[in-house]
């Protein structure tokens, strides 16, 4: 068996910062365990800008933005293994995993990070009617076979959703001379950045169709066509609305879904509205000691939000292992009310709290002009005024220590007041 301080599980952007992290933080013997040939995970792929303006106040790819942080990896020495695929995790934070190299591994931590990411939703996801021709491919699948593996996937295209991921092929697409139809979206509003909808679409004169959802897949060997239609409030197919497409391909931008299997398996409590785990102020899961930071706790729009969380993660499982996190005191829990999808963190301990306390959360839909009323109990003891909020752009909110410890409370609650 082998021993490490803190194991962390995934090679990513959050992996790699939680593990540089905790080793600034004093902890010695860590260890990253990547299922990938390479270290950086998904932003290996993503060769676009646009990356590092919050975290290096500059504009960088995906791949320049990982390779700062894993030349800081091999810098500090932290152990790493790569083709490594992490079968279990238990409670008392042994973990199984198994590479060529090594064979069977059984290691034990005594602290351990999850930072293994999301996968996308799939065609299956959605029921989309019609047989299975070849040219249906999620959206992250297809930009790492042009960028990657060097294959470009089609010609003609049709994408269904209005994720970033799909904004983003759009434009990928068009520069490698392939013809962009549309874009098609379920909701009455975009799941993506408005940056993205601007450079990805308004620039190069890629119709969105709001409200609207693919009805039919036309082709047997391959994909020869898609039909789309109008929605109504219920979100079912307008008759008389459709509209069909002659494409070779269709792309799916349908959402992304934390990957927890082993989270689960660990016994850790799932939040149902994030389908990642529930943490508290430390990122610390259910399991005393686990804790979990980045896309498997919930959806991040921006790689710079997910390294500050992985941050807080990685100099928590430190503080830990130093047993200098305080696991009992003052608790309450924290609640999204009317207007809010979710907020993270769901618990807080404050005497964790250093001099704030950073909330990060998503509306259920489009505002303008409205006010988030935060309440201790049943006292507001702030509001915010906001322009504009959506679904697609994650809320970021700072409380300060001070503020929170004025009065005892066991609720702090969120919500949406329109009407200002």
């Amino acid at each position: 068996m082998i021993s490490y301080d803190i194991v962390v599980i995934g090679g990513g952007p959050a992996g790699l910062a939680a593990a540089i992290e905790a080793r600034n933080y004093g902890v010695k013997k860590i260890l990253v365990l990547e299922r990938d040939k390479e270290l950086g995970g998904i932003l290996q792929q993503c060769i676009h800008n646009g990356f590092g303006l919050h975290i290096f106040k500059e504009e960088l790819t995906g791949p320049e933005y990982a390779e700062r942080f894993i030349t800081e990896l091999k810098s500090l020495k932290i152990d790493y293994k790569i083709n490594t695929m992490v079968l279990t995790i238990t409670k008392d934070k042994t973990i199984h995993a198994v590479n060529p190299k090594d064979g069977y591994m059984v290691i034990q931590a005594k602290a351990i990070v999850l930072a293994m990411g999301c996968r996308e939703r799939t065609a299956g996801a959605i029921s989309i009617p019609g047989t299975r021709p070849s040219g249906v491919f999620t959206a992250g699948t297809a930009q790492r076979y042009i960028n990657v593996e060097g294959y470009m996937v089609g010609r003609r295209v049709v994408i269904l959703g209005s994720g970033d991921i799909g904004l983003i092929m759009a434009r990928r697409m068009t520069l490698e001379g392939a013809k962009v139809l549309c874009v098609v979206e379920l909701m009455p509003f975009s799941g993506g950045l408005t940056r993205n909808i601007v450079q990805c679409l308004n620039d190069f004169d890629i119709p969105l169709y709001l409200s609207h959802t693919v009805t039919n897949i036309k082709g047997k060997d391959r994909v020869e066509g898609v039909t789309i239609a109008r929605v109504d409030e219920n979100r079912l197919p307008i008759p008389g609305t459709e509209i069909d497409y002659d494409c070779d391909t269709l792309l799916l931008s349908i959402g992304l879904i934390p990957e927890n299997e082993l989270t689960v398996k660990a016994g850790a409590q799932i939040d149902m509205r994030t389908n990642g785990p529930v943490v508290n102020e430390s990122m610390e899961t259910t399991i005393s000691g686990v804790f979990a930071c980045g896309n498997v706790v919930h959806v991040h729009d921006l790689v710079d939000f997910v390294t500050e969380e992985s941050r807080r993660a990685g100099r928590s499982a430190a503080k830990y292992v130093q047993k200098k996190l305080v696991e009992d005191g003052n608790e309450f829990k924290i609640e999204a009310l009317n207007g809010i999808s979710y907020i993270i963190p769901q618990t807080v301990r404050i005497d964790n709290v250093d001099k704030s306390l950073d909330l990060y959360l998503r509306v259920r839909n489009v505002y303008d002009r409205v006010k988030l009323v935060i309440k201790a109990d049943q006292e507001t003891i702030k509001e915010i005024n906001k322009r504009h909020m959506a679904p697609g752009e994650m809320e970021h909110i700072v409380l300060s220590k001070d503020l929170l410890q004025e009065k005892s409370f066991e609720r702090l609650t969120i919500e949406v007041k329109e009407g200002i």
